[in-house]
């Protein structure tokens, strides 16, 4: 392998490489939006999650509204560990 050779590939690893950088940039900035556009016109929702808090790094804590009813749900370890009513729970 000649010195061109050599040169040739690593200018194509590095181009490579950089459109994949340049490709993920421009996923994490635009790619939500993106996205949402290409889904179409969005109807009513019933399921909407209104608040989350963690409480540590395996459970959080989650208020989810679904046809006007909040329920408080306590998720943990891959699984739901409780589901209140969100009024009974303050």
């Amino acid at each position: 392998m000649d010195l061109a050779t050599f040169a040739r590939a690593i200018f194509a690893l590095v181009l490579t490489l950089g459109l994949i950088g340049l490709a993920a940039v421009a996923l994490r900035k635009y790619g939500p939006e993106a996205m949402a556009r290409f889904q179409g016109p969005r109807k009513d929702r019933r399921l909407k999650v209104v608040e989350t808090l963690v409480l540590d790094p395996a459970r959080r804590i989650v208020i989810v509204a679904c046809d006007g009813e909040e329920r408080l749900v306590l998720l943990g370890e891959g699984r739901v560990i409780a589901d209140l009513d969100a009024k009974d729970a303050a």
